[in-house]
């Protein structure tokens, strides 16, 4: 049995092959065209799909999947093997559904903290009675470095390193230390919040930023960068 499982996330394009279970491989498609897509069709000949989007894809790709694949759009409707009991759970992010749904998989009856470090910083909380209360979004790494470049007058848009130091030199090193060493503060911080107020928190991390930031994190998690691959996975299998 191969599945493959597509993320189309706000900045990268990935699909994730499983076979009998077990993840594969993982390739990158260079855009959400028609052929990216039929190009892993025809490499893999897939028996199922399960597609997580957040952005304004190609509609035929929906398409080709349908008619070639036992094919499930990720959505609010999707059978889950968590719950959402929060208001107006349409507008949950796909991704925050995927990463909820590995952390219950891989740590059944357990609170779970699963932090995603994509093109934004989300936090999400699911209890051990594998219900998903939310949590909260702030905004991530490149996002921060480009708000800064934007809207001010002379602050240049650097990328990220992993070696800088504490106290910054110039520009670009106070750049890097203010946001790389600001979000761990930030993300530290949080992970605290909720040891605090839940006993027995599995504390889990994934995206594509992550290696930025675990030298510099004080809090023990389990660093995973399949995660979403898994929970995609995981909510095929539920439909």
């Amino acid at each position: 049995m191969t599945t493959l499982c597509f993320d189309f996330g706000n900045t990268r394009l990935k699909c994730a092959v499983f076979m009998d279970g077990s993840l594969s491989a993982v390739e990158v498609l260079k855009d959400d065209s028609l052929p990216s897509v039929e190009a892993l069709l025809d490499q893999y000949k897939p028996n199922k799909a399960i597609l997580s989007s957040v952005i304004n894809h190609d509609s035929a790709i929906e398409d080709v999947l349908m008619r070639t694949t036992q094919f499930h759009k990720l959505n609010h409707t999707s059978k889950l093997p968590i719950t959402t009991p929060v208001g107006k759970p349409e507008t949950i992010g796909a991704d925050r559904l995927a990463i909820c749904a590995a952390s219950v998989t891989l740590f059944p009856n357990q609170h779970t903290l699963s932090i995603g470090l994509g093109t934004c910083t989300t936090y999400n909380f699911t209890n051990k009675y594998h219900e998903f209360l939310g949590g909260s979004i702030s905004p991530g790494l490149i996002m921060r470095f480009r708000a800064m470049h934007e809207q001010t007058a002379l602050l240049p848009l650097v990328k990220a390193k992993h070696n800088f130091p504490l106290v910054g030199y110039d520009t670009n090193t106070n750049l890097q230390s203010g946001v790389i060493l600001g979000m761990s503060k930030e993300i530290d911080g949080i992970i605290e919040a909720y040891k605090e107020k839940y006993n027995n928190l599995k504390v889990l991390m994934t995206g594509g930023d992550m290696p930025f930031f675990l030298p510099h994190l004080r809090n023990e998690l389990v660093a995973d960068p399949d995660l979403l691959f898994k929970g995609l996975h995981a909510i095929s299998e539920c439909n």
